[in-house]
């Protein structure tokens, strides 16, 4: 293939509306994940810790080998692991009742459309029978068939 062949093909594919919505989802997901990080570690998290206790759940973890004078510590950190589900449920619920709404006013339009067209359909009066008749015999000669 020539050059200038993939590169005509690629700026059509970058330019398709679907590819520049899904560069603006991951933006807008990236700067929202920055937002929910911050509700999850800032305002939940330590709320959760004082209900429990004082607990910082960041902290929990499963030390599989403490530290030593020359070892680093070895631990399963589940506690940030929590953090990251909680994110995630709290991401997937907003997204949920964003879907919710834009689901609603689809369906209002969707109402308001069809009245339209429906109100649009009764003010075209019916044809009449003759009317009807001489479209069906255009149609026959348009189609080439003979009439018997």
């Amino acid at each position: 293939m020539k050059q200038g062949k993939i590169i005509s093909e690629f700026k059509k594919f970058i330019a398709r509306g679907s590819v520049v919505d899904l560069a603006c989802g991951v933006i807008m997901g990236s700067a929202f994940s920055a937002i929910t990080n911050s509700v999850v570690n800032d305002i939940i998290m330590p709320i959760a810790g004082f209900v429990l206790g004082g607990t910082d759940f960041s902290s929990f973890k499963i030390v599989l080998r403490k530290a030593g004078e020359t070892t680093a510590e070895v631990a399963i950190r589940y506690g940030k692991l929590l953090n990251a589900v909680l994110n995630f449920i709290i991401i997937a619920f907003v997204v949920f009742w964003i879907v919710k709404g834009f689901n609603r006013l689809r369906d209002i339009q969707k109402k308001a459309d069809d009245a339209a067209r429906k109100k649009e359909e009764e003010k075209v009066p019916p044809k009449s029978q003759d009317i009807v008749l001489l479209e069906e015999i255009r149609d026959i000669l348009k189609a080439g068939a003979k009439i018997e």
